[in-house]
């Protein structure tokens, strides 16, 4: 029975880490699929599609500029929140055009910074600005949590997702009122 837990604690130690892998991961367990989906006001084809468009949205950006920026691809109903940082305004723009070309991409809202890359320790901060936003969220229960998804990027929080105007009021109010966050930023997407 000892060997089974050390077997397991590496696993216990990083899984906090990978919070922002969870919605992959759950996709690829069928219980997983039907209960992440079924909440969510995107259809199941719209889901899958956001997930394709960041994953193709990221390989191009790897293959195009590699380790030189450092940016993120959020997917919501193919509106495309890029952010990060680039090191020129010029590599901020052709990102934004290399995006657009990705397939079923509807928006791009271009939030990157030019600026140098953000240290590990400000990514693992804004990890847990977002942790801090998702546990109020839950605490408050002023709006279904998965109507809403937040990306954190240098103290800023961004809000996305499909939702009425008293449900994106309260998600940036909370979210606005959490240490730690400098703004908060909306791209919503009303449904009245």
């Amino acid at each position: 029975m000892r060997h089974c837990y050390s077997f397991w604690l590496p696993f216990l130690l990083i899984f906090p880490l990978l919070s922002a892998c969870v919605p992959m991961f759950t996709i690829g367990t069928a219980a997983g699929t039907g209960t992440y989906i079924s909440e969510d006001r995107r259809t199941s084809g719209m889901f899958i599609e956001d997930e394709g468009i960041e994953l193709k949205s990221g390989r191009r950006i790897h293959q195009q500029y590699g380790d030189t920026v450092h940016i993120n691809v959020t997917s919501y109903n193919r509106m495309v929140l890029l952010t990060g940082e680039a090191p020129s305004e010029d590599i901020k723009a052709a990102i934004e055009k290399l995006i657009m070309g990705v397939d079923n991409v509807r928006k791009i809202f271009n939030e990157i910074a030019v600026s140098g890359n953000t240290s590990l320790a400000s990514r693992s901060n804004d990890t847990l600005i977002t942790s801090k936003v998702k546990a109020r969220f839950l605490a408050e229960r002023k709006f279904q949590i998965n109507h809403v998804k937040i990306v954190t990027e240098n103290e800023i929080v961004y809000l996305m997702g499909i939702v009425s105007r008293q449900e994106a009021d309260n998600a940036a109010q909370i979210a606005s009122s959490t240490p730690g966050v400098k703004k908060v930023v909306k791209v919503f997407e009303y449904m009245n």
